[in-house]
């Protein structure tokens, strides 16, 4: 099975290495794809990401998602976006990803810095209009949300469980999406051992999934 890598906001495909690695171990393919959030408009991520996404759909080969913070929005907008046609991944897993306004980056965006440093990518995890506008993904997807931000009076969040970005409330697409919470933090957590194993597994059960619905054929 191929597997596209996606990575989050201002970082690079560096950060997807680890787990890219651990998922050529397991007898998958990977790619990486790479952005530049603070200088490149979304909508020319968006389409870099689509177009790479349709290089690994024409290859026939099966494929899934895996797309950390921004790289889950860039993943579901590019998919929204696809041909009609084209063969869609069997699988969209998002780590950290905010499906819902983040909260944070709205009080961020009060911060000229953290804005030159997003860019337009930043404005829109910020923005509602932004998320009533992208459609819930097509296929079958996870999430998986880290708890290990900080909790209480003195953090962003309140009492609510968080990885210390992104609220675990603000990864769901819907209401009744339940989220699989780690006590991971969100930067690193592509890394963790975990979060890694949780990804393999996904994979595994799509294959099997996927060999048996061809074997009925």
């Amino acid at each position: 099975m191929n597997v596209l890598l996606i990575h989050g906001m201002g970082r690079t495909p560096l950060s997807m290495l680890g787990l890219a690695r651990r998922v050529r171990r397991a007898g998958h393919s990977s790619e990486l794809v790479g952005y530049l959030s603070a200088t490149q408009r979304f909508d020319d991520i968006v389409a870099r990401v689509g177009a790479r996404t349709a290089a690994m759909a024409a290859s026939g080969v099966p494929y899934v998602v895996v797309g950390h913070s921004l790289g889950g929005l860039l993943a579901r907008a590019a998919l929204a976006a696809a041909p009609a046609r084209m063969p869609l991944p069997l699988h969209l897993i998002m780590l950290g990803t905010p499906n819902q306004p983040s909260s944070l980056a709205g009080r961020l965006q009060r911060v000229p810095p953290f804005r030159w440093a997003t860019g337009e990518s930043g404005a829109r995890l910020a923005s509602a209009d932004f998320f009533r506008s992208l459609p819930p993904p097509a296929v079958p997807y996870t999430i998986i949300a880290g708890t290990r931000g900080p909790r209480g009076r003195l953090s962003a969040f309140g009492d609510e469980h968080n990885d210390g970005k992104v609220a675990v409330s603000e990864t769901r697409v819907h209401r009744h999406d339940a989220p699989i919470e780690l006590p991971v933090r969100h930067t690193f957590m592509m890394n963790d051992a975990r979060v890694q194993a949780l990804i393999l597994s996904v994979l595994e059960r799509t294959r099997v999934s996927r060999a048996q619905v061809v074997s009925h054929d």
